[in-house]
């Protein structure tokens, strides 16, 4: 067993001879006429165990002791003692001391006491060691994990975009209707003070609003004419199919919810499940606002585009009955400029 070793004591033979014992099983002792010198060395040498005597003129044992935590902590401390002054070596263990040698002493129990003392460190600091790199370890999977997490984060959105750009051709949409109402969903949750989390489930629920649409027909989904009950019948399904398609799926989780929810009425008068008031998730609330807003703004074969005036005319209008009266004054605090620059589309 090797190590570094400070010896600070202010009798000359006590000194050496603890110096002549540990030298010789191979120790690299220092030795401190004081608390000064013995601060000296601790500068300037690396050491694993200092042997301090408690009673030095000037400076204490104890005031280097304090240092020597300060300075290097890892340092472990053994205090050399008198009989008659138990008290004083207990106090210094509460100050950081690992253990205590009373005068007089035998010179083979001091090297025992020191190479017992010496392996206890060595085995803590290799288990600091160990602790620190499995923390690397942990650090770094992390990132790798987070990293995997990422791409696959990307590779469902590029997925999503894909199939709601589908989704959108096949109704005849002019550009991207399940995108704009997405952005128009998180902008009005934003200003409602939903959380950002909450943001990004609920943004997720209005790009998949309408995927429950794959399960009704072209003959009904395109059809120029007016519906008939029958097929309204069908075509008031897609909620529900639509959840059933994401509800299995733990990253849709919470977008499911909005899917089921997003033709239901503040009033009670909508589908599937008739829900009213804040019976409806807050996040289907928003969206029934929202998609109000793009098909209102947007281009039809029957009609052209609305003024956003006339959004804000319907939106007052509807208060209370298709729209949550709490959501419509956030709605309508919000400037014209705004939905604009969400969507990337003038008003």
């Amino acid at each position: 067993m090797k190590g570094n070793i400070l010896i600070a004591d202010d009798e000359d033979m006590i000194r050496e001879l603890i110096n002549i014992t540990l030298s010789k099983e191979g120790f690299t002792c220092f030795q401190a006429a004081s608390a000064e010198e013995g601060m000296e060395i601790i500068n300037n040498q690396q050491l694993d165990l200092a042997l301090l005597d408690i009673m030095m003129p000037g400076r204490s044992g104890i005031d280097l002791l304090k240092d020597i935590k300060q300075v290097t902590p890892d340092t472990t401390v053994l205090m050399i003692t008198a009989m008659n002054d138990m008290d004083t070596a207990l106090s210094c263990i509460h100050n950081g001391a690992e253990d205590y040698i009373t005068k007089p002493f035998n010179l083979d129990r001091v090297l025992l006491t020191v190479k017992n003392t010496l392996e206890k460190r060595r085995l803590i600091m290799e288990n600091k060691e160990y602790q620190a790199h499995l923390e690397l370890k942990v650090r770094e999977q992390t990132e790798v994990i987070r990293t995997v997490m990422g791409e696959i984060n990307l590779a469902y959105e590029h997925t999503l975009a894909a199939l709601i750009r589908a989704l959108d051709a096949r109704e005849k949409e002019v550009g991207s209707h399940s995108e704009r109402v997405m952005a128009y969903t998180c902008l009005l949750a934003e200003k409602a003070g939903i959380t950002e989390e909450e943001r990004i489930i609920m943004g997720k629920g209005a790009l998949l609003h309408d995927i429950g649409k794959i399960g009704v027909s072209d003959n009904i989904l395109l059809k120029p004419a007016k519906l008939d009950d029958e097929e309204w019948k069908v075509m008031r399904q897609h909620p529900k199919i639509g959840y059933d398609i994401l509800a299995g799926i733990k990253y849709f989780t919470g977008a499911a919810e909005l899917v089921l929810y997003h033709h239901e009425r503040y009033d009670g008068a909508g589908y599937p499940h008739r829900s009213a008031g804040d019976q409806i998730p807050i996040s289907a609330r928003i969206f029934a606002l929202v998609d109000t807003l793009d098909a209102m703004t947007s281009d039809r074969p029957y009609r052209k585009a609305l003024s956003f005036q006339a959004v804000l005319d319907e939106v007052i209008r509807c208060s209370g009955q298709q729209f949550d009266p709490k959501l419509v004054d956030v709605f309508l605090s919000i400037p014209k400029e705004d939905w604009e620059k969400a969507a990337g589309k003038k008003l």
